[in-house]
């Protein structure tokens, strides 16, 4: 792939310093860029690399200022960031680009396949499927009765889909991510033992979501599992049963939601968070890292951290307090030796 920076330029609506016609074929980190390739500049951090750099093409921030002359190509951009985004999700869609149904794969007959799909060898296509237009579906892939596949939506190999799960329109989901298996239902019995509850309910994700790898979520008991519009989830999540996690929400990886949760939309859970259920997060939520959430969050947009969970400027003092509890209890030893050495003193003799 090779494009002009004229073309670049025209595709994010840039102005141009330099010449329009040097050319690009492959994208790289400002600081390791080579002859040919086009690189960003975003954060002030790394401008040192701008005056130095073999880059032939860089889209840097339109109030930028330079302190030196510059060998490539500039295209001046409001948000560098944002614009070099635009081009690794173009670059990505043409190295992703692939269509048609490739040998050893098994679509059932009752299956819809929509237009300009690719379906990869051992994907098994089950009874009663409907997968939309555009869509990829790699290799190993399963996808069980009567599970629906939107249009423009990826699932990478190793994807699993039980029946009956509903997925939308431009939708990723990352390799051995888990769809709809059973919730982990189960009635403890007089003897000690546990019944399984059967989990009839389905898993259905909306519109514009990314799933990452490893990922588990759960179908619902009775009802849906949902996740919402727009909600991304990292790496080696659980999601269980009946959770409902709101529109953009973004959850990192090895967090685990409860039963029940509903996390409310624009939440930001970090990485290692653990949610009870049956409770309800506030839309807006930011929780930190190793958070426990216990109890329902009422306060919207408020930034929370801590095991039990508190608010998150209190749990910063706490923290600080901890460390000085060495010193705290060397003073309150000494303190306690002048005050026996004191009371001894004032003892009078019998």
């Amino acid at each position: 792939m090779q494009f002009t920076a004229h073309q670049i330029g025209l595709l994010l609506n840039g102005t141009l310093e330099g010449n329009p016609e040097v050319s690009v074929n492959q994208l790289a980190k400002i600081e390791d860029a080579q002859s040919g390739s086009l690189t960003f500049l975003a954060n002030p951090k790394y401008e040192q690399f701008l005056y130095n750099t073999q880059a032939s093409v860089i889209i840097v921030n339109e109030d930028l200022v330079l302190s030196q002359p510059v060998q490539a190509t500039l295209i001046r951009v409001k948000d560098a960031y944002s614009a070099f985004s635009i081009l690794l999700d173009q670059y990505n869609t043409i190295k992703l680009d692939k269509k048609g149904i490739e040998d050893h794969s098994f679509i059932h007959p009752t299956a819809i396949i929509g237009k300009n799909t690719y379906i990869g060898a051992f994907a098994y296509i089950g009874p009663n499927v409907n997968v939309g237009d555009n869509t990829k579906i790699y290799p190993h892939v399963y996808l069980g009765d009567n599970v629906s596949i939107g249009n423009n939506s990826t699932l990478f190999s190793g994807v699993k889909v039980y029946f009956d799960c509903l997925i939308g329109d431009h939708v990723t989901i990352h390799s051995s991510t888990v769809i709809g298996s059973d919730g982990f239902g189960f009635a403890p019995q007089k003897d000690g033992s546990f019944q399984k509850v059967s989990q009839i309910g389905n898993v259905i994700i909306e519109d514009h979501v990314e799933i990452g790898s490893n990922t588990c979520i759960d179908r619902a008991t009775l009802g849906s599992t949902i996740i919402r519009k727009g909600v991304k989830l990292d790496n080696l999540i659980q999601i269980a049963h009946n959770v409902e996690i709101g529109s953009n929400a973004v959850v990192a990886a090895q967090t685990g939601i409860s039963g029940s949760a509903k996390i409310g939309e624009n939440c930001v859970i970090a990485g290692q968070v653990g949610v009870v259920g049956h409770i309800n997060i506030a839309k807006g939520s930011n929780i930190g890292a190793k958070s426990g959430v216990n109890n329902s969050i009422k306060e919207e947009n408020k930034n929370w951290n801590g095991v039990p969970l508190t608010n998150y400027r209190e749990s910063l003092k706490i923290q600080v307090m901890m460390l000085r509890l060495p010193d705290m209890y060397k003073k309150i030893e000494e303190l306690e030796k002048q005050i026996l050495e004191l009371t001894e003193g004032n003892k009078k003799p019998v």
